[in-house]
């Protein structure tokens, strides 16, 4: 395990072979140390950093009903809705009057939006507002797409000419569809949501990648699911950074498996030690809390996501860790490490000495 470590740690890619010996047999604490060194060669300092936004949910009607979802409503439920013009403004100069830089605009697949309503969306917030507009996951653009009567290429280019800056990566969920069978059957397949990133990347519109870890796949899915997006990232080099989150089983209709700090930090570290071409690996402070999104900067993370101003789709499942500037100022300092805002491309915005 020592000389496979470093040899990682040398430059070299790690195999699927090795990875497997790694999960099972290697130490944690000398996974974390690989992965830390790792990414100290990468950035050469020991800044980790933040960013401020705001998760905007223009509506909750969905089509799809993911089995792991607690945020979906039907049409003509009670508490259905699709935001008004009035209300998306508010959020947006409430986010701004808080430092936001970044609005991360999702929603439900709900059939009677097409590509004008985002269009009239970016265009208002771009008109009035400086901000960064990182938003719409590739399971949405499929289906403005869809209901659009356009290509993936034509609704990228139309939604990027109306203000869209970068996408993140939701709706990955595990890529590989023996597990998206199961627990989101009316989403799109491996293969498109690949397509979705690969035509974004290729239109000039960077992204983030993520994966989330507990409901019911295997660890060999997990791999294949690491292994995908590190062949896209060869050939476009557009994502900006892997996003590791676990599963939240409390509201939901499938039990999952409660994923251990243990298991989270290993697979961390072997995130950061695999994806060898991901500048970026952040620590999941909204689901993993305050003292595992510490732990997360000894296993490989640089990063620790947002101060969110606003968090709704975990939320419905039962767990809120959101968390203020000064509780993350903290939080990373307590670590010995410096705490540096940043914006969506991850440019240093200010470090907090």
């Amino acid at each position: 395990m020592d000389n496979i470590l470093q040899n990682i740690i040398d430059g070299n890619r790690m195999t699927n072979d090795e990875f497997v010996k790694l999960y099972n047999n290697a130490d944690l604490i000398k996974l974390g140390q690989a992965a830390n060194k790792v990414r100290l060669n990468k950035f050469g300092n020991d800044l980790a950093t933040f960013v401020i936004d705001r998760n905007i949910n223009y509506t909750n009607i969905c089509l799809c009903k993911c089995k792991f979802c607690a945020f979906y409503r039907e049409k003509d439920d009670d508490d259905a809705y699709i935001l008004d013009e009035k209300t998306l403004l508010d959020k947006v100069e409430e986010a701004i009057s808080l430092g936001a830089t970044q609005l991360m605009i999702q929603g439900g697949l709900n059939k009677d939006l097409d590509i004008t309503y985002f269009e009239q969306m970016f265009r208002l917030i771009k008109s009035k507002y400086d901000i960064t507009i990182h938003s719409l996951s590739a399971p949405e653009i499929v289906h403005i797409a869809k209901m659009s009567n356009l290509t993936i290429e034509e609704t990228l280019h139309r939604l990027k000419i109306a203000g869209l800056d970068s996408l993140p990566g939701g709706g990955a969920e595990i890529l590989h569809d023996e597990v998206r069978k199961q627990i989101s059957p009316k989403k799109i397949k491996t293969k498109e949501w690949l397509n979705v990133m690969q035509a974004a990347h290729n239109a000039g519109i960077y992204s983030t990648a993520t994966m989330m870890m507990g409901s019911v796949e295997s660890l060999e899915h997990r791999l294949s699911h690491l292994d995908v997006i590190r062949k896209l990232q060869d050939e476009t080099g557009k994502f900006r950074a892997f996003i590791m989150w676990t599963y939240q089983a409390t509201l939901n209709t499938i039990a999952g498996k409660h994923v251990s700090a243990v298991e989270y930090l290993k697979f961390l570290a072997l995130s950061r030690l695999y994806l060898d071409n991901f500048s970026h690996i952040q620590g999941s402070l909204v689901t993993q809390g305050e003292h595992i999104g510490q732990l997360s900067l000894f296993f490989g993370a640089d990063d620790l996501g947002s101060v969110m101003l606003e968090e709704n789709v975990v939320k419905a499942a039962g767990v809120d860790n959101k968390i203020n500037e000064s509780a993350m100022l903290k939080l990373i300092k307590t670590t010995g490490r410096t705490p540096a805002l940043r914006d969506t491309e991850y440019n240093i915005l200010k470090i907090f000495d």
